[in-house]
């Protein structure tokens, strides 16, 4: 650890106050781990109200066997009210923030300092006030650090350390203040161990130990540290696992799943640039300009939606990649972020199911007294420049060049074929190596060559 670690965890109060503001930085710009935390939150809430039970059942079922007396049922109503409190606490539990739920903590604490050192009314007997430690009750602390790992933010660990710590210290400056004391028990001990200072300090009734008091505070703050680091490094956890689940979302709006699990497993490099082979697709409405003019803004944006997720379904269930949403036109490519065999095959049979969804989807606007869309699509196998382009603070994936450009004329070229479909010869041939058992290439028809606009050579197209 380095030096300025090492300070910073000795300035404790200021770290945690750091560490909260910068998780709560977090939370706000990240959903997913907004809802991690609650979600975490409120499951472990219940699961140390659960435990909670049966640690105070355990400890109602020993009460007897140390104390064999009617008196000892004062104390199984402290763990009756104990368990209470804890179900109330579950009813009251919230994420952020809560006074209510602090409050029960706190009377938790209280309640067990009390019981702790008051000693007990029906006891039947009079005994000093400090003679009460000599029961060891400070131990049943360590239940309520423990249970709190389950339940609560680290911050909060860290709380109940310093609750315990302080009210520790108050009963035994109360007891040694106003505790009651019988002196002929320490004179009886005094006589009994003369000439043995430390037996006679041990076995006095009266003595509140302030040396153990002291020993008792300081490790339940240590182990309040502890378990408080603990539970920090929990949360880094709960949180690099909410900015995968984030990660993994961006890739789902632009990836099928499947390959999503691909990518988020791999080491490589994604966004390295790179040339490779890749078929693109690029579709769009035919007319659009027109059905936004004379329809109203709900129908135009209910007619995108359901544009986009065919589009997408299209494009998802043959392996493609949604590379950017162009208004009312699409880009996918077929061959990234990873080339497969079948991609050129793959981007065909995505054209040839865009089309029959369009068909699908136009009845359901007859139905609804909406006029059909037409879709044109054009598709083009070649080298593209792929990786991430932009600044640091806005990269995006991108894929560029001629392969690109000539897929979005071959799209624009179906007004002047009267076609739905425009396919190179290129992807056709490419298509044709795969080992697909379907062939949409038998829907499709060579035409003569044309020229596309910004090229000199002409490129041999296919249409549908």
């Amino acid at each position: 650890m380095s030096r300025k670690n090492t300070l910073s965890l000795l300035n404790f109060p200021s770290w945690m106050r750091r560490l909260r503001e910068e998780e709560k930085r977090q939370a706000k710009t990240n959903p997913f781990l907004a809802q991690a935390i609650a979600d975490e939150k409120m499951a472990g809430h219940r699961i140390a109200i659960i435990a909670r039970t049966i640690a105070f059942g355990a400890v109602g079922l020993l009460l007897p066997f140390l104390n064999p007396n009617l008196n000892v049922l004062y104390y199984e109503a402290f763990i009756l009210l104990f368990i209470a409190l804890g179900w109330l606490q579950l009813r009251m539990a919230k994420v952020g923030y809560s006074k209510s739920e602090l409050g029960l903590i706190l009377l938790d604490l209280v309640l067990l300092t009390a019981v702790i050192i008051i000693p007990n009314p029906f006891l039947g007997q009079d005994i000093p006030t400090a003679f009460v430690y000599r029961f060891e009750g400070f131990i049943y602390f360590f239940i309520f650090l423990a249970l709190s790992t389950l339940a609560y933010s680290w911050r909060t660990i860290w709380g109940i350390g310093i609750w315990v710590a302080a009210l520790w210290v108050i009963g035994f400056v109360g007891v040694g203040w106003f505790g009651h004391t019988i002196p002929e028990l320490t004179g009886a001990a005094d006589n009994a161990f003369q000439g043995y200072p430390i037996l006679q300090e041990e076995f006095d009734p009266n003595s509140i130990r302030p040396t153990i008091r002291v020993q008792e505070v300081l490790i339940i703050l240590i182990v309040a540290a502890i378990l408080t680091v603990k539970g920090w490094r929990s949360n880094q956890l709960l949180m690099r696992q909410a900015d995968l689940a984030a990660e993994r979302a961006n890739l789902s709006r632009y990836f099928p799943s499947s390959l999503v699990d691909v990518l988020a497993s791999t080491d490589r490099d994604i966004g390295a640039v790179r040339t490779q082979n890749v078929a693109v697709l690029f579709t769009d409405i035919v007319g659009f300009t027109e059905f936004a003019e004379q329809h109203s803004p709900d129908e135009v944006m209910d007619l995108l939606r359901h544009y986009h997720a065919f589009v997408e379904r299209s494009i998802f269930q043959n392996g493609g990649t949604l590379d950017k949403y162009l208004g009312d036109g699409v880009m996918a490519t077929f061959g990234t972020p990873e080339t497969r065999p079948g991609d050129a095959a793959n981007a065909l049979k995505a054209a040839t199911q865009l089309i029959e969804e369009t068909e699908t989807f136009n009845k359901d606007l007859e139905a609804r007294g909406i006029s059909p869309i037409k879709v044109s699509i054009g598709v083009h196998f070649g080298p593209v420049i792929l990786g991430d382009i932009g600044p640091s603070r806005r990269l995006e994936f991108a894929v560029v060049g001629d392969t690109v450009n000539v897929a979005s004329r071959l799209e624009a070229s179906t007004r002047e074929l009267g076609c739905r479909c425009v396919v190179s010869e290129d992807l056709m041939k490419q298509a044709a190596q795969s080992d697909s058992p379907e062939a949409p290439q038998t829907r499709f028809s060579l035409r003569d060559p044309i020229k596309l606009r910004g090229r000199q050579t002409a490129v041999n197209v296919w249409t549908m």
